[in-house]
């Protein structure tokens, strides 16, 4: 293996050669900002300043974690997700991954990583204990089952992917031992790896919910870094079947929209839009409050990898939800058939934030792209849910989203 050294000069005199992303006095081997490169061919905000994208995002991080990131105990952290003081993996996953990424714009992002981390271990899945249970209470009890979320799972598998690159693992925690344990138990208990879907968690193994997958959950640009890091070539299975069911629905369901349901079920040999009530609510089968966060979680791996498998998929949303809004992002509701129907009546930022991520794969969207920006970065605060999705989305969006 090649390796690239860094000389630290003091006065003049040579004092050390490190690898690069060593260990350092400052910590960080990747500080925000990053500036990523992103695929050939995509655009990013053009009516701003990278630095003022940068200054944008950082405000952001620290309204939120005023708001959402809290003490649990001596040494951890937890995301408090609502007014009782709840929290659920889902948001434990985003607090890890906001807290690898802002780290060297904020002093304290190993403290918050690694008390979140300590959080998260000792919350284990009754099932799996490398996964997390779903969900806790303001006592930090866990509730409503001791099982885990598979989009928690992930994004906190891959945050401590992050963190190995960030600040290394020969410290008091072993990101990169750490991380693997969690990705081989994401594949042995929320994949089936007989269809080669993501299940909705450890605990939906039979019946309907043992076929069901949740397009939210299709981080594409996360699986490829689990093969990467483990060399376990069941991921490309996961990947490549997570495209074919995007690309299945947008055939069948979604072609003049572009858009993906909350839930999707196995039936009649063919991947489907779940029915009403099918887990949360009658709009399962809808474009929804989970599936609101696809053009972020797919157009990301578009824009890291280049992968244009779901290309096609993404310029059709892109295309539509202009149409649909006359180009004015105050339009975007949140909700829609899958034919486009609208179902909701608020103009949601975990709706319209997204977009703006989709955006990003084609000059044709530069001044929808740039409305987006300008409408999320000067955004009040919402919600949790909210608030963390428009973050992630600038993060993006100013081309300082990283990957392992």
């Amino acid at each position: 293996m090649k390796m690239k050294f860094k000389v630290l000069l003091l006065s003049g005199l040579c004092l050390s050669l490190l690898p690069v992303g060593a260990a350092m006095a400052a910590g960080e081997a990747k500080p925000f900002p990053q500036h990523t490169t992103y695929t050939a061919g995509t655009i990013k905000p053009s009516n701003v300043t990278q630095t003022t994208m940068d200054n944008a995002v950082k405000s952001k991080w620290t309204t939120w974690k005023t708001n959402y990131l809290k003490p649990a105990g001596t040494g951890k952290y937890y995301v408090k997700y609502n007014s009782a003081g709840e929290t659920v993996s889902e948001a434990h996953g985003y607090g890890m991954l906001l807290a690898v990424m802002m780290a060297g714009a904020d002093v304290s992002a190993q403290t918050y990583f690694d008390g979140l981390y300590r959080y998260f271990r000792e919350h284990p899945s009754a099932i799996n204990a490398n996964l997390m249970a779903w969900k806790q209470n303001s006592s930090f009890q866990n509730i409503e089952g001791e099982d885990s979320a598979t989009d928690g799972d992930m994004d906190i598998a891959y945050s401590l992917l992050l963190a190995h690159r960030q600040w290394g693992s020969a410290g008091a925690i072993n990101y990169l031992a750490e991380a693997k344990k969690v990705i081989n138990a994401i594949m042995q208990s929320d994949v089936n790896q007989t269809r080669w879907t993501l299940r909705l968690g450890d605990w939906a193994t039979s019946g309907n919910w043992g076929s069901a997958t949740r397009p939210s959950d299709f981080m594409l640009n996360h699986m490829k870094a689990f093969k990467a890091a483990t060399g376990d070539a069941k991921w490309d299975n996961v990947t490549n079947q997570t495209y074919a069911i995007i690309n299945s629905i947008f055939a069948n369901n979604s072609s003049t929209t572009g858009l993906m349901p909350d839930f999707v079920i196995y039936q009649n040999n063919a991947f489907v839009p779940a029915p009403a009530n099918f887990l949360e609510s009658g709009n399962d089968g809808s474009y929804y409050y989970n599936s609101c966060r696809t053009p972020w979680r797919i157009a990301t791996d578009y824009l890291i990898s280049g992968d244009n498998r779901a290309l096609n998929q993404l310029n059709k949303l892109n295309s539509w939800i202009k149409t649909k809004t006359s180009n004015n992002a105050n339009n975007i509701m949140d909700g829609y058939t899958l034919s486009g129907t609208t179902v909701g009546g608020y103009n949601s930022g975990a709706f319209y934030a997204p977009f703006g991520v989709s955006a990003m794969t084609s000059s044709a969207n530069q001044s929808w792209l740039n409305s987006i920006w300008t409408k999320t970065a000067g955004s009040a605060s919402e919600g949790y849910y909210e608030d963390s999705i428009k973050l992630f989305s600038m993060l993006v969006m100013s081309s300082n989203w990283w990957t392992y």
